[in-house]
């Protein structure tokens, strides 16, 4: 269960009053469910991530298959359910072959993986389980995706860990209509 209430109008900041208007109105809502449903507790902030969140899905120069699987390695050694549950099926149509979703989803032994995709793998894992990325890693993810897009693949997994932040310490509630399985954690 959630650890905050559904956010109001009345429950943010008076400042932010007329961007939490603006966002309810572009959502339809206030967010009920992932890390919109605790950032729009703060909006202005809210304005800030989602517009990070924006360019890298739209306008980074990775492509939509390496930005998913960026996700799906973030979600993973996060152990966050929200952001699996949003990503594997958009993973899978964007082109990550289906035994690498469940391989990483079960913490099981990945297929061989092409290039791209074991340099986003290395990348994601090294950083996640060290705290640092290696000469050999970065070099790795450098030579796949050029400069800007290993500058913009680490926005895509710092970017992903701030969401996983915002979701497994509000406890944020998954969307009823989920299709994937849950992460084994």
């Amino acid at each position: 269960m959630a650890r905050l209430p559904l956010a109001t109008r009345e429950s943010v900041p008076e400042a932010q009053r007329s961007v939490f208007d603006d966002i309810v109105k572009s959502l339809g809502a206030v967010p009920r469910y992932g890390p919109g449903s605790v950032m729009v507790h703060v909006p202005q902030a809210h304005l800030w991530a989602t517009g990070l969140n924006h360019y890298l899905r739209d306008e980074s120069s990775l492509p939509k298959k390496i930005q998913e699987l960026a996700m799906l390695v973030t979600a993973r050694e996060l152990d966050c359910q929200h952001i699996w549950n949003a990503h594997a099926a958009s993973a899978r149509k964007a082109g990550v072959r289906s035994e690498i979703v469940d391989a990483l989803r079960d913490r099981k032994e990945l297929p061989a993986l092409a290039a791209d995709e074991a340099a986003v793998m290395n990348y994601g894992r090294e950083f996640f389980r060290t705290r640092r990325v290696s000469r050999g890693g970065f070099q790795a993810a450098l030579e796949q995706f050029g400069r800007q897009g290993v500058v913009e693949l680490a926005f895509v997994m710092g970017n992903y860990s701030l969401l996983a932040l915002l979701i497994n310490s509000f406890d944020t509630d998954l969307p009823p209509d989920r299709t994937e399985p849950l992460l084994p954690v």
